[in-house]
Formats: C-alpha cells, structure tokens, sequence
C-alpha cells in the first residue's frame, strides 16, 4: 500500500532514453514519483532495497541479471512490492516466466501513459485491476499426452512469421509482408526457434511440417 496515496515508482529498463521519457511522463502525474531507476537487473535490486519504492516497472529482457532473474529476487526479498513487468515482447512464454517468478502484472511498452498511471494507482491502492492492457497471467494446463510444443504455444505473429519462413521467404520480404522490422523478425525468428527447440530455419521449416504447428 502507498503512503499518502502516492505511487513511488521505480523503473529498470536498459535504454536511457526510454527510461527518461517514461520517467519525465509519469513525475507529470499528480499522484506519481518516480524515486529511481536502473539498467539492468542487478542494479535494480539493490537500488529497491535501498529506495523502497511500492511499484517496479521492470523490462523482462536486460543485460547482466535478467528482469526476470530480478523479479526471482525481490519476490523474495520484498515480498509486499508491486511488480509490473513492461515489455516489448508478447510471447506467452515470457508471459510465464513472469509469472512463475512473481510479477504482478504484464504490460507491453506499446501502451500508454494515461493507462500504464491508472494500473499503477489500482495496484498502489491494492485494487482489482482490470485492464484491457494488462496481459493474462495464468497458466492455461496442458492436458497428459499433449504435443511438448503445446507448452510454449506460438504466438498469432510467430505463426504468421512461421508460415512466411515455410514458404522460403527471407526476414526483408517476411517483414514487408507483416510490415514489421527486419530486426522485428529476428526477434520473432529467435522465439520461434527456442520454442522449436531448433537452431536454424531449415530445422523450424521441418519441424512446423511434421508437427502440422501450423494447422493447429
């Protein structure tokens, strides 16, 4: 809970300028205070236990110890901080991990800043939160006997991306046709081929056939 009804916000995140940017936007807000921030996730955990901030917006994906690995930490250390993981990444597995590892919630950097405030003050409050923004968080069962890749499940854009690297497209024409990055479809490329558990796109090209992943 906040004292005297403000949010003391901490951010960890590994680009300075979008640190800054989230920072200068929510110091605006009437209820907000940013009280620190750092860029990776071993730097995180000390300066919380040092700046006992209520909330931890904390990107899954940092160098050193991972968001992730943070999140591990100060679940355990700070058992009454509020998590919000803030993300760039909407796999469901990341989505898991979070999860597994205690965060409260799950926000992808997409939204914005009148929306990202009001979870903030719902889970300074101790409110229900309920937003259309706010990533599920519980972990569907997979049935005995189910298929491994049912236990990380392609997200809707891996599938499109999958079913454009099956058809011998490269990552400049999968990207033109998603309109997505080139970088964009590395990434997706780097999710689909752990999930796959393979190392290259020929593996995932015959491991999608086999599977039928995309009939799925």
């Amino acid at each position: 809970m906040c004292n005297n009804r403000t949010s003391k916000v901490f951010i960890a995140d590994d680009h300075p300028l979008f640190r800054c940017g989230l920072r200068l936007s929510l110091n605006q807000k009437e209820n907000i205070e940013v009280v620190g921030e750092a860029e990776n996730g071993y730097k995180a955990v000390e300066r919380i236990l040092n700046d006992h901030p209520n909330i931890a917006l904390i990107d899954v994906d940092m160098p050193g110890l991972s968001g992730i690995g943070a999140i591990r930490m100060l679940r355990k250390a700070v058992p009454e901080l509020k998590i919000l993981v803030l993300s760039a990444h909407d796999d469901d597995q990341y989505v898991r991990d979070a999860m597994s590892a205690g965060a409260d919630g799950y926000v992808l950097k997409s939204i914005d800043v009148d929306a990202l405030t009001q979870i903030i003050e719902h889970f300074c409050k101790g409110e229900p939160v309920l937003s259309p923004y706010l990533l599920n968080l519980v972990v569907e069962q997979v049935p005995a006997g189910e298929t491994d890749f049912l236990d990380i499940p392609l997200t809707k854009r891996e599938k499109e991306v999958l079913k454009q690297l099956v058809e011998g497209k490269g990552n400049k024409r999968i990207g033109d046709g998603l309109f997505i990055s080139c970088e964009t479809v590395k990434s997706h490329l780097k999710n689909i081929f752990r999930k796959l558990n393979v190392t290259n796109r020929l593996e995932a090209v015959r491991v999608a056939t086999e599977k039928k992943i995309l009939n799925a």
